[in-house]
C-alpha cells in the first residue's frame, strides 16, 4: 500500500508566479518528442517542454469535493525530475477555461501564413511550426475544458 512517501512534489512556475506546489501521484507532461509520465522514483531527467498540457494526478483530490487532476495549458520551457520532485518551469500557463479562443485561433492563422511565406528559410518554417503548434495546443486544452 502506497504511503505520503509515495508521492511527488509538484511545482509548476512562470516568470509570473507559481501556479502549483503541492504532492501528487503522477503528472503527465508535453515534451519536443511527445507526451510522458512520471511517477515517483522515476530517474533523473532534464527535459524542454513542448506545447500541451500538464496534468498533475493528485490523490484524494484538492479538496474532499474537487478534481483529482489539475490542469494547465504550457507552450514552452522545462521540467527537471528527480526521483521525489518534479520542477516545471514553463514560460506561461493558464487554465484551460482562460484560454482565449478568438486569440488562440488568430495565433493560428498567423502561424499558418508564416508557414506559407516562409520561402526557402528553415528557420522560418521552425518558428511558423512552433506558432502552430502552440495555436492549436491551446485550442484543444480551451475545447476539451469545455466538453
Amino acid at each position: 500500500m502506497a504511503g505520503e512517501t509515495n508521492q511527488l512534489r509538484v511545482r509548476l512556475v512562470t516568470p509570473e508566479r507559481t501556479f502549483f506546489d503541492r504532492t501528487a501521484t503522477a503528472v503527465e507532461l508535453p515534451s519536443k518528442t511527445g507526451h510522458f509520465e512520471v511517477l515517483y522514483g522515476h530517474a533523473p531527467l532534464l527535459a524542454e517542454l513542448g506545447a500541451g498540457d500538464v496534468t498533475v494526478h493528485i490523490a484524494g483530490g484538492l479538496e474532499s469535493n474537487s478534481p483529482d487532476a489539475a490542469r494547465y495549458n504550457v507552450s514552452w520551457g522545462f521540467v527537471e525530475v528527480l526521483p521525489d520532485r518534479v520542477t516545471i518551469l514553463a514560460s506561461d500557463a493558464l487554465k484551460p477555461e482562460e484560454i482565449d479562443v478568438p486569440r488562440a485561433e488568430r495565433q493560428l492563422e498567423r502561424g499558418q501564413k508564416m508557414w506559407l511565406e516562409a520561402g526557402e528559410s528553415e528557420e522560418a518554417y521552425t518558428e511558423a511550426l512552433r506558432v502552430i503548434s502552440e495555436a492549436e495546443a491551446k485550442i484543444a486544452s480551451a475545447s476539451d475544458a469545455r466538453h
